[in-house]
């Protein structure tokens, strides 16, 4: 028991002591300092011409957005067509048929948001020629649109006056060429030397130990887990993601991954920091989605060391905990550790089944997509925790009697309004389709979706909306998803919980950059302070935790209550 808490100690140490350097060297980047990857220039200014764009150009927050949107939609059709003729595209050697369109527009919409919420299977559902030129290339430029979009809040909360956030295309490609594609390159040579494959062969023909002839899935799949990783893309090269052998060899390539999962998470965190030149500010708000990250994590950690109490009555020996669903190369600690990181995170990839955790791990995991701003993806997470201290800050001058003031700029009914509905958006779209579906199965059982029609189940449909929402892709497996209401219903959430959240924040930031900048004075309310954390928290546990208690308490709750 010793070894695996030390072992998840260890993971979380090296992921700060690494995203401390990396979050001064992100700054570095969008600050336009020289670094030691200014070689990148070359390559950068080829993609400049070739799609004739000027990266110097100053761009309003509207028009950043403009650009962002633009080119996602563009991305979107390009993974439509190849998810619906990858059957006679080329690098098809195990001969997948392509996608049908409901499925299709689920996929694309879902790696188009940062989601990677899969409905297929890898090894049977997409191609070697989809891996690539469709997830894999998706995976990078989210993660690049991600950490654009929070590079100009950034420049908005950096400046007191203006209305020019910088480009969102310089952003976005250094963010690619600079940050991702050399953590993605390094991640995925260590996996290669592990044992995960990257080759263009076909299924390989074994016989097992026991006999039995399998076919083993091969291909490109190290490049693929190490951007899914880094980019808090989560989507699996394999069915069963980093649960199989492939995928996660070892205890090492397990360490590996978890590290990139909230690696770049933090380091934005830190790069805020050393970007603003308030060091203070970058540790406040690290420590507040710590201490949300730990109170979620002690629960699941303990409940899965202590196994299944309906396993304990069946006199099974738990003593590893609750194994159901779980690598013994990992163990329950190792696991439950993950669960709470990918859900911590827009990551989404998996170790281990989760619908098979307990059920107040499930609920753990529900929470930490329901808050949705402890880390969080790379880039938007820190967008989802900027609307917090917005309406911190807000009520706290209420509180005390003044205008609510932040880094200079005064806090107005206009952000606050936007800031409003994006909080309060992400609680609507959980619960609105979650009672559509419960609703829909309830009229019509024989729609199938359902194996556990109890708690559980309704806990399959919550999790699956939940982690739509928050642009996960993790999911309770036991719910059959690949139907055409799964699939529409979720590519619409993800559509609405992706871009509204990516342009409330920045909205917010352009107007307040725009306004008149207002020296500290001895009244300025400090939004650096341990105080002010903690007012951050509340504000996070009463809008995100708490409106969601009723749908826990008939879900993972009821489910906890009814094994004693």
């Amino acid at each position: 028991m010793l070894q695996e808490i030390l072992g998840i100690g260890l993971i979380f140490v090296l992921t700060v002591l690494l995203a401390l350097p990396l979050g001064r060297y992100i700054a570095k980047v969008y600050l336009g300092q020289p670094t030691w990857l200014d070689f990148m220039s070359p390559l950068e200014n080829f993609i400049y011409k070739v799609c004739r764009i000027n990266p110097k150009k100053e761009m309003t927050w509207q028009e950043n957005l403009a650009a962002l949107l633009t080119i996602n939609f563009v991305w979107f059709f390009w993974m439509m067509f190849i998810l619906m003729n990858q059957g006679w595209l080329p690098l098809n050697p195990d001969g997948n048929p392509s996608m049908s369109a409901d499925l299709a527009f689920n996929t694309a919409v879902s790696f188009l948001v940062n989601c990677n919420l899969q409905h297929y299977s890898g090894e049977t559902g997409v191609t070697y020629f989809s891996q690539l030129a469709g997830l894999m290339f998706m995976q990078f430029v989210t993660a690049g649109t991600g950490m654009a979009a929070a590079a100009m809040v950034f420049k908005a909360m950096k400046e007191h006056q203006t209305s020019q956030l910088g480009n969102f295309y310089s952003y976005f490609l250094k963010s690619c060429t600079r940050i991702l594609l050399p953590v993605a390159l390094v991640s995925a040579v260590i996996l290669v030397f592990n044992g995960t494959p990257m080759n263009w062969e076909g299924k390989a023909n074994i016989v097992t130990v026991q006999g039995d002839s399998v076919q083993v899935s091969r291909g490109p799949a190290a490049a693929m887990i190490a951007i899914k990783q880094a980019g808090t893309n989560g989507g699996g090269y394999f069915g069963v993601n980093s649960a199989h052998p492939l995928e996660n060899p070892n205890y090492l390539t397990n360490i590996v991954e978890n590290i990139l999962i909230i690696l770049i998470p933090i380091a934005f965190v830190f790069a805020l920091g050393f970007y603003l030149n308030r060091k203070k500010l970058a540790w406040m708000i690290f420590g507040v989605m710590t201490l949300g990250f730990f109170l979620l994590l002690s629960v699941s950690v303990y409940f899965e060391m202590q196994g299944n109490p309906a396993i304990t009555k069946m006199n099974i020996n738990q003593s590893l905990g609750s194994m159901e669903g779980k690598e013994i190369r990992f163990g329950a600690a190792a696991s439950a550790f993950w669960g709470i990181t990918t859900t911590t995170t827009s990551n989404g990839s998996v170790n281990a089944m989760h619908d098979s955790m307990t059920p107040l791990s499930g609920a753990m995991q529900l929470i930490d997509m329901m808050i949705n701003a402890l880390y969080g993806g790379v880039g938007v997470g820190f967008l989802n925790f900027y609307i917090f201290i917005i309406i911190a800050v807000f009520i706290s001058g209420l509180m005390v009697g003044r205008t609510p003031e932040f880094l200079g700029k005064k806090i107005e009914a206009k952000e606050m309004k936007i800031a409003t509905i994006i909080a309060l958006l992400h609680t609507f779209l959980i619960l609105s389709f979650t009672a559509l579906s419960s609703y829909v199965f309830t009229q019509d059982p024989s729609v199938g979706w359902l194996n556990n029609p109890g708690f559980h189940g309704f806990s399959e449909m919550l999790y699956e909306y939940t982690s739509s929402s928050a642009n996960n892709g993790s999911g309770f497996e036991g719910l059959g998803d690949n139907t055409p209401f799964w699939n529409i219903t979720c590519g619409i959430v993800l559509i609405m919980s992706r871009y509204l959240p990516i342009i409330g924040p920045i909205a917010i930031a352009g107007i307040l950059a725009n306004k008149k900048y207002i020296p500290e004075s001895a009244g300025t309310l400090k939004t650096d302070t341990a105080t002010f954390g903690f007012m951050v928290f509340a504000v996070i546990f009463i809008i995100a935790a708490l409106s969601f208690f009723p749908a826990l308490a008939l879900g993972p709750l009821a489910e906890f209550f009814s094994l004693r």
